[in-house]
């Protein structure tokens, strides 16, 4: 694909956003439609071309049924304004190792993570992206944002309330790996920040609370989606850390 009909292309995905169903209002997928073209442009003003209309999302692991819908709507849009059919190919998996994957060969056209440190790593390692990327939209081309919660077991038999109850002798925790999970590394986050603020700003006590809560971790998989699966359908652990979307999607199921 040439760089001025791969140009159409990204702006044909802005007008998707007119028509489509997502489970998102039109300010907010129209950022993330804007998000998803600065980071396609950063890619393309490389010298990308595509021997065929097939572009690959590199994406973090809970962003399978956004993407899906996203995917979609604009391949549907483009069809009808031009006639040409579009492929739009996914890859999900823990933000880290979604990034060191691109870093290693992976032939993405764009990335979309859950860190900015992952997507920095690739503008480190192998230039792919412009280092200004954050200038390219408001927000720091974060389209959107979401929250890290705890979803326990139905009654909340353990007694869970908040982080100080995840190190009780008898809890077990399921969350990700934060070394390859964006979202693990999230959870491992907000369960500093709330042991810090506890601690009065003591890093020993905090950092202590932190390794004594993942000695309750079972098990570390290497995503998000993998340790809803863990919770949620192989019935391990109390209670589950992960971003807001992933319980919900527990619930659901």
């Amino acid at each position: 694909m040439t760089k001025p009909h791969f140009m159409k292309l990204l702006g044909a995905l802005v007008a998707t956003a007119s028509s489509t169903e997502a489970e998102m209002t039109k300010p907010h997928f129209m950022k993330l439609l804007g998000a998803l073209v600065a980071t396609s442009v950063q890619f393309g003003t490389l010298g990308f071309a595509f021997a065929d209309t097939t572009i690959l999302n590199v994406s973090y692991d809970p962003t399978r049924e956004l993407y899906k819908q996203f995917d979609e709507a604009f391949t549907a849009h483009w069809k009808s304004e031009t006639g040409e059919t579009v492929t739009v190919q996914q890859s999900h998996g823990g933000s880290g190792a979604q990034a060191r994957a691109v870093i290693d060969g992976l032939d993405a056209d764009v990335v979309t993570l859950g860190l900015q440190g992952d997507i920095d790593a690739i503008v480190s390692k192998t230039k792919k992206i412009n280092p200004d990327w954050r200038t390219k939209f408001e927000n720091n081309s974060a389209p959107y944002t979401s929250t890290i919660v705890l979803l326990v077991r139905k009654g909340n038999p353990k007694g869970i309330h908040d982080f100080g109850d995840l190190t009780k002798d008898s809890v077990q925790v399921i969350t990700s790996n934060p070394k390859t999970s964006g979202g693990g590394r999230w959870a491992y986050l907000a369960a500093w920040a709330w042991a810090n603020t506890n601690d009065g700003g003591d890093e020993a006590k905090t950092k202590e609370f932190v390794g004594n809560l993942y000695s309750h971790v079972p098990v570390l998989d290497t995503g998000a989606r993998g340790s809803t699966v863990t919770f949620a359908q192989k019935g391990l652990g109390d209670v589950l850390i992960a971003w807001e979307n992933e319980a919900y999607l527990a619930l659901d199921e």
